[in-house]
């Protein structure tokens, strides 16, 4: 709605090649009074500017709701046999691709008044204008307050690396930080691989556990799975599920040039310190002989690992559920029951045409009994055998870095740098500010 905020209004038309081309770290914030660096030391006296509350709901709408997908896939082959098409975990998606439509990432916020957890927000309504208003009224929604102050840690390594330690998570800055929920996508993710033709489900082997199946011998046995063609659970790793975190934050970048902000990604204090200080919670196994040789450690602490921050991220595992075969279950539930993920019979009369949402829900094809069942055998194996779920990557998944928001102290570029802003920069104060 052109004229309702001069800053607002330039970011919704700026192009996206000239975000991508002209996006960079930018990391002297207004407010940090000195950059030692020999005879191109700065000094300053500005003040802190913290990010107001129109600019922080952009960057939080840009890793929120944006809208709906399709089930724009086929589920049969050319010559009619059935293929699944329903891999999906969810309809609703943001602004980055994610595996299977899992949106298993979360983000947290921190500011000069706390720090937050940022829980999904339905997607509006696509016919309601986007103003500002909108937009501190969705992102205010949004945020639930963990902690009263921002997050402080020691300013030196292992909390924080090299020069970031004068420059990280300053008074003034906007911090948003990620995580992925592993342990829903991974259990899909398992049960969508072992869809796969006769001949061509793999036997998955514990390569933490002397290459031996993975809860799967019987699997084996009665062909269900390939004993010639072998696959590791470290190979498998993540399920490729961390990936949407890394683009929702380069997203981010694309949106700091586009308001003219300074920020830049860069690595976060290191998790072990960070996820307890939010209140994550954690599992320890116990410790049993032969997990020396499966682990390569006597000690328990580098099995540890956190598994939720109730009541806002529980992830599909012992003690939230009592067993994994429970967990299991529920994804499928969650996937295939009324209301679910390809129950909601509504959503598909609104996305389809004629009757085609009811027609596709009537013959698209679910997870059939036997992959369910193998699947609950695998994750059952993982937790009994590691006494953790997953074994070979962590629960909560943090990439190690986070995204800083800040104004730029543009007299210190001038001073230094040919050109080390842009116009977007240069005339952030007085769009955005007044």
């Amino acid at each position: 709605m052109p004229g309702v905020h001069a800053g607002f209004d330039e970011m919704s038309k700026y192009p996206l090649f000239e975000a991508l081309f002209k996006r960079r770290s930018r990391r002297i914030s207004l407010g940090l009074q000195s950059v030692p660096a020999g005879s191109n030391s700065f000094t300053s006296n500005s003040m802190p500017q913290p990010l107001s509350a129109l600019e922080e709901a952009v960057l939080i709408s840009a890793v929120g709701m944006t809208g709906l997908t399709l089930p724009d896939r086929p589920f049969a082959t050319t010559t009619g046999e059935k293929i699944l098409g329903t891999p999906n975990v969810n309809f609703p998606g943001r602004a980055a691709g994610s595996t299977d439509n899992a949106q298993a990432t979360h983000f947290f916020l921190f500011n000069d008044t706390g720090a937050y957890f940022l829980k999904r927000v339905e997607p509006a309504d696509p016919t309601e204008p986007v103003t500002p208003e909108l937009l501190i009224r969705r992102a205010e929604a949004s945020k639930v307050k963990i902690l009263d102050k921002r997050p402080e840690f020691p300013r030196e390594f292992p909390y924080y690396l090299d020069s970031n330690r004068f420059l990280s998570n300053l008074p003034g800055s906007t911090i948003l930080f990620p995580v992925v929920d592993m342990t829903h996508q991974y259990i899909n993710a398992l049960m969508y691989l072992l869809t796969e033709p006769d001949g061509h489900r793999p036997a998955l082997l514990d390569d933490r556990n002397f290459y031996l199946p993975a809860g799967v011998g019987k699997w084996i046995r009665n062909g269900f799975l390939n004993k010639k063609l072998k696959l590791s659970l470290g190979y498998l790793f993540t399920m490729r599920t961390q990936i949407e975190a890394e683009l929702l934050l380069q997203n981010l970048m694309l949106t700091l040039q586009a308001m003219g902000l300074g920020g830049w990604i860069h690595s976060a204090v290191s998790t072990a310190s960070l996820l307890p200080a939010l209140g994550f919670q954690y599992v320890t196994p116990h410790y049993r002989p032969l997990d020396f040789f499966r682990w390569g450690t006597f000690v328990t602490s580098p099995r540890s690992q956190p598994i939720g921050l109730p009541p806002h991220i529980k992830c599909m595992c012992p003690p939230y559920y009592n067993s994994m075969a429970d967990a299991v279950q529920a994804v499928v539930d969650q996937k295939y029951n009324a209301g679910g993920t390809y129950g909601d019979e509504a959503y598909f009369r609104g996305i389809f045409r004629d009757d085609r949402g009811a027609r596709y829900l009537k013959e698209v094809p679910h997870y059939k009994d036997e992959v369910i069942a193998c699947v609950k055998d695998i994750c059952t194996y993982i937790y009994k055998r590691h006494q953790r779920f997953p074994a070979h990557c962590d629960a909560i998944y943090a990439p190690g870095v986070w995204l800083q928001a800040h104004h730029l102290d543009l007299q210190y570029y001038d001073t230094l740098f040919k050109g080390g802003y842009t116009e977007t920069q240069r005339e952030h104060q007085q769009r955005w500010h007044g």
